[in-house]
């Protein structure tokens, strides 16, 4: 099984970074990263089963939200390259956040199933690093 990790420490209140970034159908916070975001179906951003499509490519689907651990996680059901339906499977991402001290930190991982399971980190890890980024530059 493939996995991919990426964390940042933000200098914001937990509770702060976890209403940016919480609701599946609003990500005007990664701005240059995510280009364009269409909301599928008639679920709510923080609806199990709520699905997007990211950069016009990305499929995705809100498989679990829990606001009480302010953790929620996502299937990509198809995209370009290494996250291609036909290219890997079980593809589960987990948005967490946690307190430290006076910051959050944000972890955001994956996990997966593919042949090529060093493609799809290779694939993803920059991503995930840039919207992590991204969420920081937006809250500091």
């Amino acid at each position: 099984m493939g996995k991919c990790y990426n964390t940042v420490e933000i200098a914001a209140p937990i509770d702060k970074v976890w209403k940016t970034v919480s609701n599946f159908h609003d990500m005007s916070w990664a701005k240059g990263v995510i280009t364009s975001l269409e909301k599928v179906g008639d679920k709510g951003g923080n609806e199990v089963g709520a699905k997007r499509v990211l950069n016009n490519v990305f499929k995705e689907t809100l498989t679990q939200f829990h606001p009480d651990k302010y953790s929620f996680s996502y299937s990509i059901d198809d995209g370009p390259g290494p996250v291609a339906r036909e290219a890997v499977s079980h593809y589960i991402g987990v948005v967490k956040l946690s307190e430290k001290q006076n910051t959050c930190v944000v972890e955001w991982s994956s996990s997966f199933e593919s042949a090529n399971e060093e493609q799809v980190s290779d694939f993803c890890n920059p991503i995930y690093r840039a919207l992590l980024d991204a969420l920081k530059n937006t809250l500091s």
